[in-house]
């Protein structure tokens, strides 16, 4: 495989996703050049790589950094008003820039910053999860957590590049690596089938980041998510396929106060979509086992609590698909065939829970 590969992401302006190792020595390439102040956000878990990032990074243009808390903590709209303090005490222009460095909270959160920030200034995403390399880092979907449930408020920002330094997975734990896999089997049910054979024939070997079939699943992932937000940035039509398993699975991390990582809850949200999928007529047995299967293999959970339903379908009320009172899911009527459910049922969304119920 060679050495770095990069995925163009369409769109006015498009951008590009940079994939390989050793990538973070000429990230400064990667920033606008007209770019004299740079804000790096990051979690305290990478406090040391961000200092080191930011001596990399200070000659022509002055580098200030913006510790946040880890995971959904860093999402809350009190973090990023620290942000734009840090920003405004600066005196950041529109020309300046933002570098997200960290999961996929921390992305969202930078992008956020950037986007409201003079109205919008450019941002660099240097994810370093795999959850966030493959989904929250590319797209331009930025936003924050509220009370009334995930990502309700945000903005459609996409970045100026990404940058995936796989070398930046490699201290991941085994446990880290496989909850942000949930995302990549995702694209593997709606657009990659290969993705699925890879995992099938390699389990445990699969979440390794320094092997070849791990970086092979990598790149199928964002390439799915390139093509889709290069014809749909605003979640008008195609884009929404991307929402496959998270309408459970957002609604369960509101219910667990955000302590469930993304990649556990979206990995039941997927179970009960692909449940939902056959008992609405549309999926076979088959595949809707190997979601299961494929799941459990990795280790990911696929049941959840069997008396939560009512709870939780309060929470997908406000799910960001719905119309009105209308809920609507991302189903499957094949594989790699992603279409909407509108409006099923209760019975029928009851039914399809009792299988992850547990």
């Amino acid at each position: 495989m060679s050495d770095t590969t990069t995925i163009a992401v369409a769109g006015d302006p498009g951008y590009d996703i940079t994939i390989g190792r050793g990538l973070l020595a000429s990230l400064g390439e990667k920033l606008p050049a007209a770019a004299q102040k740079v804000l790096v956000v990051h979690p305290p878990t990478l406090a040391a790589q961000a200092e080191a990032l930011r001596a990399q990074l200070v000659g022509d243009r002055q580098v200030l950094l913006a510790e946040i808390p880890d995971a959904e903590a860093g999402k809350r709209i009190e973090v990023a008003a620290f942000c734009w303090q840090v920003m405004g005490q600066a005196d950041f222009t529109r020309t300046d820039a933002v570098i997200g460095f960290g999961g996929g909270a921390v992305t969202d959160l930078a992008g956020f910053v950037a986007a409201t920030w003079l109205r919008g200034v450019a941002v660099v995403q240097v994810p370093t999860t795999v959850l966030a390399m493959v989904d929250a880092a590319v797209g331009g979907k930025t936003g924050v957590n509220t009370a009334e449930g995930k990502n309700l408020v945000g903005a459609f920002w996409p970045p100026h590049a990404v940058v995936c330094d796989l070398d930046l997975l490699d201290t991941l734990s085994k446990n880290e690596a496989t909850a942000g896999f949930a995302e990549v089997v995702k694209a593997g049910f709606i657009w990659h089938p290969e993705i699925l054979d890879l995992i099938e024939a390699d389990p445990s070997g699969i979440v390794d980041p320094r092997g070849d079939a791990f970086r092979r699943c990598i790149e199928l992932a964002i390439d799915m998510k390139a093509r889709v937000v290069g014809e749909d940035l605003r979640e008008a039509g195609l884009r929404e396929v991307l929402n496959y398993g998270h309408t459970l699975g957002h609604a369960i991390e509101h219910a667990e106060r955000y302590r469930w990582r993304h990649g556990a809850a979206i990995s039941v949200g997927m179970v009960f979509a692909a449940e939902l999928s056959r008992l609405a007529g549309r999926l076979s047995d088959d595949v809707a086992q190997r979601h299961r299967t494929v799941l459990e293999s990795l280790g990911l959970p696929t049941t959840y609590r069997a008396g939560a339903f009512q709870t939780l379908k309060a929470t997908m009320q406000r799910d960001k698909k719905s119309r009105g009172s209308m809920l609507r899911f991302i189903v499957l009527d094949d594989l790699a065939r992603p279409t909407v459910l509108q409006a099923p049922d209760e019975s029928l969304l009851f039914a399809a829970y009792q299988e992850v119920g547990a």
